[in-house]
């Protein structure tokens, strides 16, 4: 008679492989506890378990973004500001972002937003304006060194926004209309002093030639003559006349 297995025993086969096997994704590992000692990191593919003895936490290799949420700021030269930032970031040993850190995806958020903090209110408005750029290295180099012992990797710190408030904005547009201002008085006159130089150096040319002193009025009658719209009378001295009686004479 053959033998039967029960079925009490084929569902306790299966559940014993259903907990001692796993698969691991490219990206992905595993930190494997063994009666609550770690005894290493395996993955990718398929990894086995020993039932009931060894337990395992799986940690994504892939790059996390994380939105750091608005901060109110004020910087060094006392201008009230909200600032965000994005966060990007990845772990690259497992073991330590288990073991050394309760939740590490909940610590990194906490302390982006207090070095983004820190660092924007050392910074004053119109570097925090202008040089952003370097502000977010400042705050990548920082997060970098505080998660390292943590495993985790900083890849890049970007500010998103930077809110002024209502009187601020109102305070830089008034600015900056004065800026343009300024620099459109400084080429209008800049612009009057090229053509006084100019005038001047016409001048010196009539003087020793008086005849261009009659062409250029004759020229100027033209112009004004081209314009059919209207009537123009020019009195003309006997003195502009003299030039062209002693030529022919």
């Amino acid at each position: 008679m053959p033998f039967v297995f029960p079925a009490t025993f084929l569902f306790l086969v299966l559940f014993v492989l259903a907990n001692s096997l796993r698969i691991l994704r490219e990206y992905e590992r595993g930190v494997v506890f063994r009666l609550g000692r770690f005894v290493g990191n395996r993955g990718p593919g398929l990894i086995i378990l020993v039932p009931f003895i060894e337990r395992m936490v799986k940690i994504s290799l892939r790059t996390i973004t994380m939105d750091v949420m608005p901060q109110d700021v004020i910087t060094r030269d006392n201008v009230s500001v909200k600032v965000n930032a994005v966060l990007y970031f990845r772990v690259v040993e497992p073991d330590k972002a288990v073991i050394e850190v309760e939740d590490f995806y909940f610590a990194t958020s906490q302390l982006a937003q207090t070095t983004l903090r820190s660092v924007v209110g050392q910074a004053e408005l119109d570097e925090l304006l202008s040089e952003r750029d370097k502000l977010n290295a400042q705050v990548q180099e920082i997060l970098d060194e505080a998660t390292d012992p943590w495993g985790i990797k900083v890849v890049t710190v970007e500010m998103k926004d930077v809110d002024l408030p209502m009187e601020m904005k109102r305070a830089m547009a008034k600015q900056a209309e004065a800026e343009r201002e300024r620099r459109a008085k400084v080429i209008h006159a800049d612009g009057e002093f090229q053509a006084s130089q100019r005038l001047s150096d016409a001048a010196q040319v009539i003087e020793q030639h008086p005849m261009a002193l009659q062409l250029r009025y004759l020229q100027a009658l033209v112009e004004v003559a081209s314009e059919n719209n209207s009537t123009t009378l020019f009195p003309i001295p006997i003195d502009l006349m003299q030039a062209f009686m002693k030529k022919n004479s």
